[in-house]
């Protein structure tokens, strides 16, 4: 776990650990996997990572989870994540995977999965594993858009599918705990006071993922770093 004392500060340490996995990647592989999250959090990190000196035409760029709406709408992560990453770090189109929003929900999630299949070469009952996850977390430990309680929780071998959660819009698309798992290496960006029981509660002695949804994939995992700002674990021992 990584503190600092601001959402700003935690989100710049975020970017350029990211952008050193992807480099480091590249020295090993002809292309790089990245899955993002949405947020106000991110796009800050969002801003930092597209000035990194990181090789992005051989970055593909995937979604943890979209809400059910156009692109070009204000809820949607896509249209944050192109105004702030693939604009202008300049990701070419053919390497960009989203989610189609516009499309209805199981429609939007079965065409995710083939794309994702196709581009990884899976077969079914397979998972794919990304070279990097970017995630964040919710004031009551939801992730990626697994809330508490969600069924979908327990699924390992599925790759993405459409969910319906508490907050607005409430029609989503995100990916399940079997990629999310077995990603090479997940960054956790979490800020903000609100997150700090949330933080105590990912934290704690128990792995109960259907209860605080967080800790799927980053629970014992020490290939999962948390970039927090000191609001997030003020609840957390010293």
């Amino acid at each position: 776990m990584h503190v600092h004392a601001s959402a700003a500060a935690a989100a710049r340490a975020c970017a350029i650990h990211i952008a050193e996995l992807l480099v480091k990647r590249l020295c090993e592989a002809e292309l790089v996997t990245l899955a993002v999250s949405g947020g106000s959090t991110p796009a800050m990190m969002f801003r930092v990572l597209a000035t990194c000196p990181v090789e992005w035409k051989r970055v593909h760029l995937f979604q943890v989870d979209e809400r059910m709406v156009p692109p070009g709408d204000a809820q949607s992560n896509y249209r944050m994540t192109q105004a702030e990453l693939i604009a202008p770090a300049g990701i070419a189109p053919e390497n960009v995977h989203r989610v189609h929003g516009e499309w209805p929900a199981q429609q939007a999630a079965s065409g995710y999965v083939a794309e994702i299949r196709q581009f990884f070469g899976t077969a079914d009952g397979m998972v794919p594993a990304f070279d990097i996850v970017h995630r964040g977390m919710g004031g009551e430990s939801h992730t990626a858009s697994l809330f508490p309680g969600e069924p979908l929780i327990g699924d390992t071998t599925g790759i993405a599918a459409a969910v319906i959660v508490p907050a607005t819009p409430h029609g989503r698309v995100t990916l399940l705990p079997g990629p999310l798992t077995s990603a090479r290496h997940t960054a956790m960006l979490v800020a903000g006071e609100d997150k700090a029981q949330a933080m105590q509660w990912v934290m704690g002695d128990e792995y109960a993922p259907l209860r605080f949804p967080a800790q799927i994939g980053t629970w014992r995992n020490e290939n999962a770093q948390w970039f927090v700002d000191t609001a997030a674990v003020a609840l957390l021992p010293s």
